[in-house]
């Protein structure tokens, strides 16, 4: 079950490769996260040295009086990958046009994973194709449950 999505994932980058995180997080971003607050609008993966890292997911407090005063929700916050998984990664990051993008945060048992993409932006006109798919899809799916 997905606790937090990157809804815009699908509309404007073309997904070609997916993996799965593990993340590293404090005990009241977990609370927060579980309880369906973040939100991963804008975020994307670095990769420094041997190491992976989401920046600009913003997870607020799950209680802020709880909280210490020094807390930042933009936090970068390390992620937990194999080795082949970082080498991978780091060639598609050096990569013209490939980007790295997290795409949901969910439950495996009692741990947080975090899904991440290798994607390609669409174009204009990849964005239009989309949107008449999708809306010939609905008109589809109409004419079928009327009948």
């Amino acid at each position: 079950m997905s606790l937090v999505t990157n809804r815009k994932t699908q509309f404007n980058y073309e997904i070609l490769d997916k993996y799965t995180a593990g993340i590293e997080l404090f005990g009241f971003e977990v609370k927060s996260l579980k309880s369906g607050k973040g939100s991963l609008e804008g975020a994307y993966i670095t990769i420094r040295g041997n190491e992976a890292y989401v920046t600009g997911m913003f997870v607020p407090p799950y209680q802020v009086n709880n909280t210490p005063a020094d807390y930042d929700p933009y936090r970068n916050r390390r992620l937990l990958l194999t080795k082949e998984e970082l080498t991978k990664l780091s060639k598609n990051e050096g990569t013209k046009g490939l980007t790295i993008i997290p795409i949901s945060v969910y439950n495996k048992g009692r741990k947080l994973k975090l899904g991440l993409a290798t994607v390609r932006g669409k174009k204009k006109f990849d964005k239009r194709q989309t949107i008449k798919k999708r809306d010939t899809d609905r008109e589809i799916s109409r004419e079928f449950s009327d009948k």
